[in-house]
């Protein structure tokens, strides 16, 4: 989930950034911290945001960028770094997925 995507969210059930953190069981800033991507929600706040609205649904507000995976919202998941280790150890592998990535909006921006 993006930090575009937890405003929204925000904007959507019009409550404060302190009022989310409570409903999450999180403070306030934490909840501002994963609105600027500093540090990311855990799979089980994930889950919990989409449990906040009626359809279980969270849009982001910018057309054609997806919210992230749900497999890197866990970032205690193996597969992750298994993927991550691999692209830090062969230059190769960095190399094409680099040139990849270009192709790709950063969903940070």
């Amino acid at each position: 989930m993006t930090g575009e995507e937890i405003k929204a969210l925000r904007r959507k059930l019009d409550i404060t950034a302190r009022q989310l953190g409570e409903r999450l069981g999180v403070d306030q800033k934490t909840v501002l911290a994963w609105e600027r991507e500093e540090i990311f929600p855990t799979k089980k706040h994930v889950e919990a945001m989409h449990a906040q609205t009626a359809d279980g649904a969270v849009t982001s507000p910018k057309p054609g960028v997806h919210s992230v995976p749900s497999i890197w919202n866990d970032l205690s998941n193996p597969a992750v770094w298994k993927l991550f280790r691999k692209i830090l150890a062969h230059d190769e592998l960095r190399e094409k997925v680099t040139q990849l990535a270009e192709n790709y909006e950063d969903p940070a921006s």
